[in-house]
C-alpha cells in the first residue's frame, strides 16, 4: 500500500516542490534573521512576509524519537511499528523535520547521531524527505 502524498498549500509548496526535484529547503526570514519550519505565509517570530526558501545541507542530527506501534493513519499502518524521530538541521536549531529513519533500528542510534537527507518516492515523480542515520 502506499504512503499519503503530501497535500500542499500556497506557504508550503515550494517545500514540497523543492523535494520533488530531490532538493532540501527550509524559509529564511530577513527581518529577524532565522529560518523557520514548517513553512508558514508569516514569520512565526517577528510576523514578517520577508521570507524566501534557501537551500539546506540535508544534514542534520537525532534530536527526538519514539516508536509508533498503532498509527491511526491508514496507509502507514502497515508500515507498523516504526520510528518517528526530529531531526534538527545543522543550519539551525529552529529547522526541525519529521522523519521516520528508514534502516534504523531502536538502539543501534542514540540522540545526537548524525544523519542525511534522503528523498523516498512515494508515487511517481512525488518525493518526500527522510533522514538515515550515518554510520560512524
Amino acid at each position: 500500500m502506499p504512503k499519503p502524498v503530501p497535500a500542499p498549500d500556497e506557504a508550503t509548496r515550494p517545500f514540497w516542490d523543492a523535494a520533488n526535484e530531490k532538493r532540501l529547503v527550509a524559509q529564511f526570514c530577513h527581518g529577524c534573521n532565522r529560518y523557520q519550519h514548517p513553512p508558514e505565509a508569516r514569520c512565526a517570530r517577528c510576523g514578517g512576509e520577508n521570507l524566501e526558501f534557501r537551500p539546506l545541507s540535508g544534514k542534520g542530527k537525532v534530536y527526538s524519537w519514539q516508536v509508533m506501534h498503532d498509527t491511526r493513519v491508514r496507509l502507514m499502518q502497515e508500515y507498523q511499528p516504526f520510528i518517528i524521530a526530529v531531526v534538527e538541521c545543522d543550519e539551525s536549531p529552529d529547522v526541525w523535520h519529521l522523519t521516520n529513519l528508514p534502516g534504523s533500528v531502536p538502539g543501534l542510534f542514540e540522540i545526537g547521531d548524525p544523519v542525511e537527507v534522503e528523498f523516498e518516492e512515494v508515487r511517481p515523480g512525488r518525493f518526500i524527505p527522510q533522514f538515515r542515520v550515518v554510520r560512524r
